[in-house]
């Protein structure tokens, strides 16, 4: 009879047997995807509320937060598990990110302000949230645009490693937009700020300190 060691080995090889499918990259697309598809289900059949515009942007709002999340979770997870085929879904769930984003600003800019470039502008100048919420846009975007390959080979890897640390601020800076906006209920933006606070402390390394202690605590249980 299997140890739970060897049932946790075997379970772990199935999850790295699955994630290196070629059906797993369509299957998260048409997942992210979803959120997208079910908004317009509910804007067409009535459903977003006594203020659709509103709720429109907002849900965007809401999926670009989450996407960034998830991307932000690929690291630590392959971490935690040792799954290395995980990160070959990174970049795509980057990209649904700012896809939510651009969604989230596009019907905030065409829906809410009609595209009143004038009014916009005020608008970015007068309230903060909006400041902060166009300021990670603008980073999401240049993350969006050196993304590709190609790019990354014509930068360089260590110059588009430090351009893409920017995401971490655009994290913050997209929970710090959700609590500003809120007025009443902050629970939402803080959940997400202790979710990336989490993730963000899952991705720092090891000390070398906790490393040593961690080989010598085991090198003792090996001797007892």
């Amino acid at each position: 009879m299997p140890t739970t060691k060897q049932r946790l080995s075997q379970a772990n090889a199935r999850w790295r047997g699955w994630l290196r499918q070629g059906w797993v990259k369509p299957v998260v697309f048409l997942a992210a995807l979803g959120p997208a598809l079910w908004m317009v289900y509910r804007g067409v059949s009535g459903h977003l509320g006594a203020n659709p515009i509103q709720a429109l942007y907002r849900g965007f709002g809401d999926d670009a937060i989450l996407f960034l999340m998830i991307a932000l979770g690929v690291t630590p997870l392959r971490r935690l598990t040792g799954w290395v085929e995980v990160v070959r879904l990174r970049r795509m769930l980057g990209l649904f990110a700012f896809f939510y984003a651009l969604l989230h600003l596009v019907s905030y800019a065409g829906l809410d302000q009609g595209f009143d470039w004038q009014a916009i502008g005020t608008d970015i100048l007068k309230r903060r949230y909006i400041t902060v919420g166009m300021a990670v846009i603008v980073i999401l975007a240049a993350l969006a645009v050196t993304s590709p390959k190609a790019v990354v080979r014509w930068m360089g890897g260590k110059r588009w490693r430090t351009l893409h640390r920017l995401v971490y601020l655009a994290g913050f800076g997209a929970v710090l937009h959700y609590f500003m906006m809120v007025k009443a209920d902050t629970r939402p933006p803080l959940e997400y700020a202790a979710v990336l606070l989490i993730l963000l402390a899952l991705r720092l390394p090891v000390p070398p300190l906790l490393k040593r202690l961690s080989m010598k605590t085991g090198l003792r249980s090996g001797n007892i």
